[in-house]
C-alpha cells in the first residue's frame, strides 16, 4: 500500500532482472490493473528488460464505481509515482483515463516518456470535445496505442506530433472480434512489440 492524500493507493509491481527501463502504469475509469493491455505488458516486459509497476487508484482499492475527480486522480498518480526513484529512465503511460493522468504528469514528474494506451480522444456521445491538447501537452516522447475500432478515437483522428501504434480489429478495451484477422492473443502481441520497440528507440 501507499498512503496518498486521498486514501491507499496500491502497486502492482513487476520487476526486471536486469531493467534498462522503468514503466508505470495507470487503470482507466471502467476497470482496474487486470484489463488486458496493462495485464500483459506487466506480464512480458520484465524479461525484456522493463520494470512494470501497476498503480491502483484510492477511489478503487476503495470499491467505488465512480472515478475520483481529475485533480484527485493526479494527485494520488504524482503521490505514488514519486514513491519509486528509479534507477533507469521513467516511462508513465497507462489505458484511457489513465494515459490522460500520464500525460497530464509526465513532465512534473520528469519523465523520458509517456505511454497513452487507448486514449481517449473524444468522447463517444460528444466527437466535437476533443481533448488533443492534454495529449499534445505531455511534453516528453509520447507513443499511442490505438485499436483501429476505438469510439473514443479512431488513429486517424490523432496528430502526427505522437508515434501512433495501431491494433488491427482492436476496440477500446482491445478486443478483438472472432471473424478479426488478428486473434486476440496475436493483437496483445502487437501492442507488446510495438511498446517494446518504441521504449528501446526512444527511452533505453
Amino acid at each position: 500500500m501507499v498512503p496518498t492524500p486521498h486514501g491507499d493507493a496500491r502497486l502492482h509491481v513487476d520487476r526486471s532482472k536486469r531493467p534498462v527501463a522503468t514503466l508505470v502504469l495507470g487503470h482507466g475509469a471502467g476497470g482496474g490493473v487486470t484489463a488486458r493491455d496493462l495485464a500483459v505488458l506487466a506480464k512480458v516486459l520484465p524479461a525484456q528488460g522493463v520494470s512494470v509497476f501497476r498503480v491502483e487508484q484510492p477511489w478503487r482499492l476503495a470499491g467505488r464505481k465512480i472515478a475520483a475527480s481529475t485533480r484527485i486522480l493526479d494527485e494520488s498518480w504524482l503521490t505514488v509515482v514519486n514513491t519509486l526513484r528509479p534507477q533507469t529512465p521513467l516511462v508513465v503511460g497507462g489505458r484511457s483515463a489513465g494515459a490522460r493522468v500520464a500525460c497530464r504528469t509526465a513532465r512534473h514528474l520528469g519523465a523520458s516518456g509517456c505511454l497513452a494506451l487507448a486514449f481517449p480522444l473524444t468522447p463517444p456521445n460528444n466527437p466535437h470535445n476533443s481533448r488533443v491538447d492534454e495529449l499534445t501537452a505531455a511534453g516528453v516522447p509520447t507513443l499511442v496505442v490505438q485499436g483501429d475500432r476505438d469510439s473514443f478515437g479512431t488513429p486517424e483522428a490523432f496528430p502526427a506530433t505522437v508515434d501512433l501504434a495501431v491494433i488491427p480489429g482492436a476496440d477500446h478495451g482491445f478486443a478483438t472480434l472472432k471473424r478479426a484477422d488478428l486473434s486476440q492473443e496475436e493483437a496483445l502481441s502487437v501492442l507488446v512489440e510495438a511498446v517494446l520497440e518504441w521504449i528501446t528507440r526512444e527511452i533505453a
